[in-house]
């Protein structure tokens, strides 16, 4: 008996102590001000800076490689710049349009997001996603809805809520706990961020701010959309088994799963419809056609989609053209789907569909303006070469490049994700450090954005911050068979962790694997230099 009373003393503690945890990380990240303020800041904290360090003489020396493959390197001296003079500030006042318009991300998001609104807005994205979980066995229940909410993240912020929204709906319906279907699902579409069969809005994002930082420093690296690619698919395997592996073996027997009859009138109510079923066949057929369609311009040689020597890899129009060929593929896929089951009517439904696809990044478009700012200081400063070779030496002092480095800087990603949960924000900041100071220790901007990614997806489920646990909240609240019972972000955050955990060992060792057998992230891209 004195056992027990200790157990759950030792036990009152531990959530005591977590709890406190907790709420000293919302406490610390409420202060932070919103991502275009934090911006604003680190602009002026920028323009400080070179002035103080170009007045203390800063400098750095190091040996740069040539771009002519035949000469050797040469020993480079580079100073902080004042940009708070007029050789700093007048060309900023003459391009202040261009450097906003010309920003990187700013165009890749806004055509993927125009494109994937297709398939999103007309409804083709939720039929199929009600069709193949409703179409699978109910023992393989949890597993489909592991796969289609991993690959949500087609849909972005809505396929994280209609996943753990539908995943509670045909939970309940199989007579299981209904809250059990929620976490998976919820769990599933945040691991999506790096897993996924498909590309998304956020990989041409992400992308777009690689290029930013690699091309800012002269690194002759790929940094198109599909650099994580390959580690995506290969990733959504492994999270698929880690989500129904957590679920089974922890969330069931922590939540408790009913043992109902199966409720056939719930499970009608999220049934695809006829005239649905006819959009998804005549929108796969579109879908294999376009498919056909680039193979025919890609696979006999001279083709269109190859390059001047014949060859599609490491780079060709095939590789340089992928965010357009997506854009179209969306475009066509999605018009077929929304003529056949009536959502477009005439040719005058396109561009409102477009429309509404692209609301979704005027939050992004909003933060760019600081943001592009911010990098475009930040390199005209040379604060970015300074920071690259100082932070490469100290590394290499410390003896830890390689594996070790990058599970040092998904940790740090990890950390730094439950203060600021967006994920653009964040690589703003450090894609600009880390692209640069990895491509000295000889680690491509592909690898340095997927350790960055796996930082950032396996903790967005647990940040006390994030604006979708309310919404998990409002959720499992419609599914409460006691007045008693309470839902709150400690609820979310403690069925969170265990996924979390497993996420983040899996993303790692996956990455470990692919590292030291040095498989390919993407079309064309390696891991090293």
């Amino acid at each position: 008996m004195k056992g027990l009373i200790k157990e759950r003393k030792d036990e009152g503690n531990i959530n005591s102590r977590f709890s406190n945890f907790i709420r000293r990380i919302e406490i610390v990240g409420n202060k932070l001000p919103h991502p275009f303020t934090l911006f604003v800041g680190l602009t002026i904290i920028v323009l400080l800076l070179s002035y103080l360090l170009n007045k203390g003489g800063i400098s750095v020396t190091y040996m740069a490689a040539s771009r002519n493959g035949g000469e050797a390197p040469k020993k480079v001296t580079v100073e902080v710049m004042n940009l708070l003079s007029y050789a700093g500030m007048r060309p900023f006042v003459e391009r202040f349009v261009k450097i906003y318009v010309a920003f990187a991300p700013i165009g890749l998001i806004m055509t993927m997001m125009i494109g994937i609104g297709m398939v999103e807005q007309t409804g083709l994205i939720n039929a199929f996603m009600r069709k193949t979980i409703l179409g699978a066995p109910s023992y393989m229940v949890t597993g489909v809805l592991a796969i289609v909410g991993i690959n949500a993240n087609l849909a972005s912020d809505a396929g994280m809520i209609f996943t753990a929204a539908i995943g509670g709906a045909i939970f309940k319906a199989l007579g299981r706990n209904p809250k059990v279907g929620i976490v998976t699902g919820f769990a599933a579409a945040s691991g999506g961020f790096t897993a996924n069969f498909m590309i998304a809005g956020t990989d041409a994002l992400l992308a777009g701010i690689t290029e930013s930082a690699a091309g800012g420093m002269g690194i002759d690296a790929p940094t198109h959309a599909l650099i994580n690619w390959y580690f995506m698919i290969g990733a959504t395997f492994v999270v698929t088994f880690l989500t129904v592996l957590v679920t089974e073996k922890f969330t069931v027997k922590f939540l408790g799963d009913t043992n109902n009859k199966v409720d056939k009138s719930s499970l009608e109510e999220h049934k695809v419809t006829e005239k649905e079923n006819r959009g998804l066949r005549n929108a796969g057929i579109t879908a294999l056609i376009y498919i056909g369609f680039i193979l025919i311009l890609t696979v006999p040689e001279g083709s269109f989609f190859r390059n001047g020597d014949g060859g599609i890899l490491p780079k060709s129009t095939l590789t340089k053209g992928i965010v357009p060929i997506l854009f179209f593929f969306f475009v066509f896929v999605g018009i077929v789907y929304g003529k056949t089951i009536g959502v477009i009517k005439s040719e005058k439904d396109i561009p409102k569909i477009m429309e509404d696809g692209l609301r979704g990044s005027l939050s992004f478009l909003i933060v760019a303006l600081p943001a592009s700012m911010f990098i475009y200081f930040f390199k005209l400063s040379n604060l970015t070469i300074i920071l690259a070779v100082n932070g490469a030496e100290f590394l290499r002092a410390l003896n830890i490049g390689g594996m070790p480095l990058i599970i040092m800087f998904i940790l740090l990603s990890t950390v730094i994700n439950l203060f600021v949960t967006s994920g653009s924000a964040k690589w703003l900041i450090l894609g600009p450090v880390f692209v640069p100071m990895f491509s000295i220790m000889g680690l491509s901007p592909a690898l340095t954005q997927v350790a960055y990614r796996i930082g950032d997806s396996s903790t967005n489920i647990i940040s006390p911050l994030s604006y979708y646990i309310p919404v998990i909240i409002s959720i499992m609240n419609q599914y409460k068979t006691d007045e008693k019972e309470t839902n709150g972000i400690g609820t979310v955050i403690s069925l969170m962790i265990p996924y979390s955990i497993a996420y983040l060992i899996g993303f790692t060792v996956l990455l470990i694997i692919w590292y030291f057998f040095n498989i390919s992230l993407g079309p064309g891209v390696s891991i090293f230099m």
